[in-house]
């Protein structure tokens, strides 16, 4: 097949009009996870996904909008509201040869599903030695920036971060959606796949050639000497915010998106660490006993005579999450961001 061919099908597996031109276009995150999702559909019969109201609706937030059309009721199903039948199902799918990718409505939806997902997903594979794969895709819209009710604004990732058995990831960029989709689909093991709902709609450049990246890798997305900021999801683009506003005071930032949770990659980040002598973790999740303290002692053991000052941690504050009006004094912003900034330079 020619490469002008390969590029064809390749853009129309993703639903990308026109696609002989350049392998580059501009979509937003949540289509970009739609395409991905196509993409995995059209390469292996055995996926299918599951959820509430994602069939003919195509989810809260349609990013199953339109493959139910495409690729029928049964690979694209639309369940009962039961998270722990979801997930079950998809256990059972995945012994018979299935490859399942199931989408929980929101973050604060998950915990009905948490029992099947962390006592059973995570462990089956080392239940059977290894004999019994798991590849099993768990979708979570999460975070918050949307104005939402109570449930509908959590992020309780580092839970399952915790968890032995689940490999979790969250892309911040169109591309990393578009392309880290179709790696979780093709994984073996079982994988929380946490999309930052606040970046469903802001557009950004998705090379469909190429994923720059494997799934598990951390990765400098803005290069500086002097402090380093980290962050995943949503967080990523607060981080770059903060860098701009700090180069126009002359401060030079590297930002590091953290992109896999469990496994994280620390070679990217120490390396940073080691350049610029500091290093500021950012969250929306509460920062007790999260994945940003574990990053943080993490850097602290292995980077720890190469730091100028203590890691620093700026993240959502030890509470439930509040009602919407008040979720701007809640959530990391730029400001806070670089207030930690000051306090790690004033070292």
């Amino acid at each position: 097949m020619t490469d002008t061919a390969d590029r064809t099908e390749t853009a129309t597996a993703a639903g990308v009009d026109d696609p002989t031109r350049d392998s580059r276009v501009s979509m937003p995150l949540g289509k970009a996870i739609t395409a991905g999702l196509r993409k995995a559909m059209a390469d292996d019969p055995r996926v299918l996904l599951m959820g509430e109201d994602i069939g003919t609706l195509g989810g809260v937030f349609r990013v199953t909008e339109g493959l139910q059309a495409e690729f029928g009721a049964s690979r694209v199903i639309d369940t009962p509201l039961a998270e722990s039948g979801i997930v079950g199902t998809a256990i059972g799918l995945a012994m018979g040869g299935f490859r399942p990718v199931c989408e929980i409505q929101f973050d604060g939806f998950i915990y009905p599903g948490f029992d099947q997902i962390t006592s059973q997903l995570a462990k089956m594979t080392n239940r059977h030695e290894g004999d019994l794969q798991m590849p099993v895709v768990i979708r979570v819209p999460y975070g918050g920036h949307i104005g939402a009710v109570e449930h509908h604004q959590e992020s309780p990732e580092a839970y399952f971060a915790h968890t032995a058995g689940l490999r979790v990831v969250s892309p911040s960029t169109p591309h990393d959606a578009y392309w880290m989709i179709q790696e979780a689909v093709a994984s073996n093991d079982p994988v929380m796949f946490f999309e930052p709902k606040s970046r469903y709609w802001p557009k950004g450049e998705v090379d469909l050639s190429d994923p720059q990246a494997p799934l598990h890798a951390s990765r400098v997305v803005r290069t500086g000497t002097e402090v380093t900021l980290l962050g995943h999801g949503a967080m990523v683009s607060v981080l770059l915010q903060a860098a701009e506003i700090a180069a126009a005071e002359g401060i030079s930032v590297e930002v590091v998106d953290l992109r896999s949770l469990s496994p994280v990659d620390y070679g990217p980040i120490l390396e940073s660490v080691r350049k610029t002598g500091r290093l500021v973790v950012a969250q929306e999740a509460p920062g007790f006993v999260s994945v940003g303290s574990e990053i943080a002692a993490t850097v602290a053991e292995k980077a720890f005579y190469s730091l100028e000052a203590p890691v620093l941690r700026v993240s959502g504050f030890d509470t439930p999450f509040p009602p919407a009006k008040l979720e701007t004094l809640y959530l990391p912003d730029a400001d806070r961001v670089l207030e930690a900034v000051d306090r790690a330079l004033a070292y």
